[in-house]
C-alpha cells in the first residue's frame, strides 16, 4: 500500500493568482475554527461545566479537524492530477476513501 509523503499545498495555490494572506484559505480558516472550539472545550471542563455539553463540543472539533483533514487531501488530489503524479494521486485517493 502507497503511503502518501507529500508536503501540503495551500488549497488557493492551485488557483492562479497568488496566494494573498492565509486568511483566504479554507483550510486555515477550518483550523483555526477548530483551534477556536477547542479553546472553549478546555474552558467549559475547567469550568466544571456539564459533561455532555463538553463532549458535544468535542465532537464538533473532531467534525471540524475532519473537514480540514478532506479539504487538504482533495486539494492534494487535484495538484497531484495536474501535475499527473498517478502514484501520488493513487496515495491520496486511498487516504481519502480512509478519511
Amino acid at each position: 500500500m502507497s503511503k502518501l509523503t507529500t508536503n501540503c499545498t495551500p488549497a488557493d495555490s492551485l488557483t492562479a493568482s497568488p496566494k494573498k494572506d492565509a486568511k483566504s484559505d479554507p483550510i486555515v480558516t477550518r483550523l483555526n475554527r477548530a483551534q477556536g472550539q477547542l479553546t472553549g472545550v478546555v474552558g467549559m471542563y475547567e469550568e466544571g461545566r456539564n459533561c455532555v455539553e463538553i463532549v458535544q463540543q468535542i465532537l464538533a472539533v473532531r467534525n471540524a479537524l475532519g473537514s480540514a483533514a478532506r479539504v487538504m487531501l482533495s486539494t492534494e488530489a487535484t495538484r497531484c492530477s495536474r501535475e499527473r503524479k498517478v502514484e501520488e494521486l493513487d496515495a491520496v485517493i486511498k487516504e481519502l476513501l480512509r478519511a
